[in-house]
């Protein structure tokens, strides 16, 4: 509610900072002063107000270079600019900037208060639009996450018990099970979902750029550091900060973390003063963090305090049942993005889907299903997992599994020799065995692809990118018989 709004004034001249505090606290809302650019900037983080009002002409820093700040930080403010020079140019420079309004000095109290209440109640309405969109959004996005899988209803179930604490989260999962998103939804389920929520990739970052970028620095701190920065625990404060691939935390920097762990303090580079935040940490890893601690990689006190909770999510292959409404989700997704309108994946593909080990998990099908409806095809989807099929038989063949029809000689190596020359006289060249080779490997792909189209010879040509009577050739020379036990 407007009535409930903090306001920031921020003036160096003292005697209209006082007089602006003096007629905001008389219309109903709390206010505080700062005088100067920089002074306001710290400010805004400490105290998070929802309206700054904010002069033009300061010495140290001017008002529009304050305002570009506030929003290059995406501090959650809105901003009216104060100036006693009428100049058109000022005015379109701020509105251009973001300010919601401007007023010239002097002004009248009843149009300062008429001029807050507007901003304050067109904030509110955004807002209130926002939360809606997030709340339709959220119905959703719980149904894609969590979708129809057993063991994802599991954690579902965990996160409403704990997410409207403060307890710390780790959660485990291989790349590409959505990691993220249970975090997010965590996140929105607790009661600081009104607050910031900073996403912090920890792998992303070389290990000298992490520090600053989580705790921030003083001027001078280092070459290049020309002014004061804060780090992402402080944009957290009062919010939730998601560290993830916290096990690429390398060790030095692991008991800073350690200590905003412990007692939420820590120091910004080049400064003696500690900086006092409250920010719920959720962390998260797709590796060991047991075997990093037995390795001496991993801060054992560190770990004990990130694993409160511990929320393992399970690849996509454990939880197959999913895949047909994720598909779906990013087939609206991406159809949405690229304005394409690709109805739906055939019985086909989806067959190949179902039986995919899919190593890369969500992030592998949502990529696969983003080039389908890029290039309105599911051929490249198709011929790709025909190339990842040949790949793994392969590796059987190398590896001496028995299912690919080879056998294993006495040293342990495998050989798809013996096989091909049975029945053959031994006087053979490397032409011959590789062109019986290459017939072996094309009937059990044509047959393979038969059995994935249900015998459906058409859809078998399309995938295989023959022609229909090329196919038809092919089966009759390949003597394929679609009532043999193949």
């Amino acid at each position: 509610m407007p009535e409930e709004a903090t306001i920031l004034v921020i003036d160096d001249e003292l005697e209209i900072g006082n007089y602006l505090k003096t007629l905001i606290t008389q219309f109903g809302y709390r206010s505080e002063i700062a005088t100067s650019g920089k002074d306001g900037l710290q400010t805004i983080q400490r105290i998070r107000p929802e309206l700054v009002i904010l002069d033009v002409v300061m010495p140290d820093m001017d008002g529009l270079e304050v305002l570009k700040q506030i929003q290059e930080e995406k501090m959650d403010t809105s901003v009216i600019m104060l100036s006693g020079h009428r100049q058109t140019s000022t005015v379109v420079g701020a509105m251009k900037l973001g300010a919601a309004d401007f007023l010239n000095k002097p002004f009248d109290p009843e149009e300062l208060q008429f001029t807050i209440s507007k901003v304050l109640e067109r904030r509110n309405l955004i807002s209130e639009v926002q939360r809606l969109k997030k709340q339709v959004s959220e119905q959703n996005g719980n149904q894609i996450l969590f979708g129809n899988s057993e063991k994802m209803g599991a954690i579902k179930e965990i996160i409403e018990q704990v997410a409207d604490t403060d307890i710390t989260i780790l959660i485990r999962g291989e790349s590409g099970t959505g990691k993220g998103l249970i975090a997010r939804f965590i996140y929105m389920n607790s009661s600081r979902r009104d607050r910031h929520f900073v996403n912090v990739n920890c792998a992303a970052l070389p290990a000298e750029l992490l520090e600053s970028e989580l705790f921030g620095y003083e001027r001078g701190a280092f070459t290049g550091a020309h002014k004061k920065k804060p780090g992402k625990f402080e944009f957290a404060n009062h919010g939730t900060i998601f560290l993830d691939e916290i096990g690429e935390i390398p060790p030095a920097l692991q008991a800073k973390l350690l200590q905003v762990l412990q007692d939420g303090e820590f120091a910004p580079l080049g400064s003696e003063q500690d900086v006092r935040v409250d920010a719920r940490v959720i962390a998260a890893s797709n590796r060991d963090l047991e075997a990093e601690v037995a390795r001496g990689k991993f801060r054992e006190d560190l770990y004990f305090r990130l694993n409160v909770v511990n929320i393992t999510v399970p690849p996509l292959r454990e939880r197959m049942e999913e895949i047909p409404i994720l598909t779906e989700h990013f087939l609206q997704k991406y159809n949405r993005k690229y304005n394409k309108d690709y109805k739906k994946i055939s019985k086909e593909t989806m067959g190949l889907f179902m039986q995919y080990n899919w190593p890369g998990n969500v992030r592998e099908l949502e990529n696969m299903i983003k080039r389908v409806v890029v290039l309105e095809s599911e051929k490249p989807i198709a011929t790709e997992f025909l190339l990842k099929e040949e790949d793994k038989v392969r590796s059987e063949r190398k590896n001496g599994s028995s299912g690919s029809g080879g056998n294993m000689t006495a040293s342990g190596e495998f050989s798809f020799i013996d096989p091909l020359l049975e029945g053959k006289d031994h006087n053979f060249t490397l032409r011959e065995i590789s062109k019986e080779a290459s017939k072996r490997a094309e009937k059990e792909l044509i047959e393979k692809i038969l059995r994935q189209t249900n015998w459906n010879r058409k859809k078998t040509a399309e995938i295989l990118q023959v022609s229909y009577k090329a196919l038809l050739y092919k089966i009759k020379e390949n003597k394929i018989d679609k009532f043999s036990d193949f």
